[in-house]
């Protein structure tokens, strides 16, 4: 990772940290174990990726960061969060340690923890709502948002966030496809992704085509982010990920490695990431930290 990308992605963690601040209710807030079971998880350390993403996404398309595109970003790294927390209860994915620290539902207990991802995932369109840009801006933000992460209504819209996360249960123990994982994988984690940049997009006033590059652009990078997930989560230790390593494996879960092997997996990651750039010729040089970022998701350790 080059010095440009570490000093992108410290600064972009400082913006959101900072915001984030404001937004959240403090520890001493009544009633103190909802929001310090909040606050344990979101200051937990994350590389705070996807507010970068929909940041560098505004940049690209207004010159600089718009005023107040650091909440857009924060509330995607709410909703972000409020998924981690569920995906480590016990009910789910069970595991213990997050961004190297106790998972929420280990120092709050279970029922806080359900509850602190709910009020994140509230608090995140609270937020959508107060969104200082063109009201006709976020109001498509927030419809973006909600199907980015919800489940395909019924098969009218492809399946989300939430409908990735059922997929993925479901297939626990049966033998993956190609075509199941790549579903798991769009839905799961692409999708947060992906609306992360068009929202980024639309806040600073994008064109319905310039959306169009910029969501085409997401969806191989999220897919390629994705990849390298499965890849580190058998290549890494617990200590490095900061997340319990080779749970994929033990749980028989759908992964892109246990489908096409780590090789052909490292090479489709990096094949999605240069058709990801293409998407982005049409902008020149002002979509050159949205490259940098796409690339450090494909070449990151942990």
């Amino acid at each position: 990772m080059t010095d440009s990308v570490q000093q992108l992605l410290k600064r972009g963690a400082g913006r959101t940290d900072e915001a984030m601040e404001h937004l959240l209710p403090g520890p001493e807030t009544l009633p103190h174990s909802i929001h310090r079971a909040m606050r344990h998880s979101v200051f937990a350390g994350g590389k705070r990726l996807r507010p970068l993403l929909a940041m560098e996404a505004a940049r690209t398309i207004a010159g600089d960061l718009p005023r107040g595109v650091e909440d857009l970003g924060c509330a995607l790294e709410m909703i972000h969060t409020y998924s981690l927390i569920h995906d480590d209860l016990p009910s789910l994915d069970n595991d213990d340690l997050r961004r190297g620290k106790p998972t929420c539902h280990v120092v709050f207990g279970e029922a806080i923890a359900i509850l602190a991802g709910d009020a994140l995932q509230t608090l995140a369109y609270e937020t959508l709502g107060k969104l200082p840009c063109d009201p006709g801006a976020a109001i498509q933000i927030v419809k973006e948002v909600a199907i980015a992460t919800g489940t395909g209504v019924g098969g009218a819209l492809p399946p989300g966030m939430i409908g990735g996360q059922v997929m993925d249960i479901e297939s626990e123990g049966h033998a993956p496809t190609a075509d199941l994982v790549e579903a798991i994988h769009r839905a799961k984690t692409g999708a947060l992704i992906t609306v992360c940049i068009v929202a980024g997009g639309i806040y600073a006033g994008a064109s319905a085509a310039q959306v169009a590059h910029l969501r085409a652009f997401g969806e191989r990078a999220g897919l390629a982010f994705q990849i390298v997930d499965d890849i580190l989560d058998v290549t890494q230790s617990s200590e490095e990920l900061g997340k319990t390593a080779g749970k994929d494996t033990a749980t028989a879960k759908a992964t892109w490695p246990a489908v096409f092997g780590l090789d052909a997996s490292r090479k489709q990651s990096d094949a999605l990431i240069t058709d990801a750039f293409a998407e982005l010729d049409t902008f020149g040089a002002s979509a050159d930290s949205l490259r940098s970022i796409a690339r450090y998701l494909v070449e990151r350790t942990h």
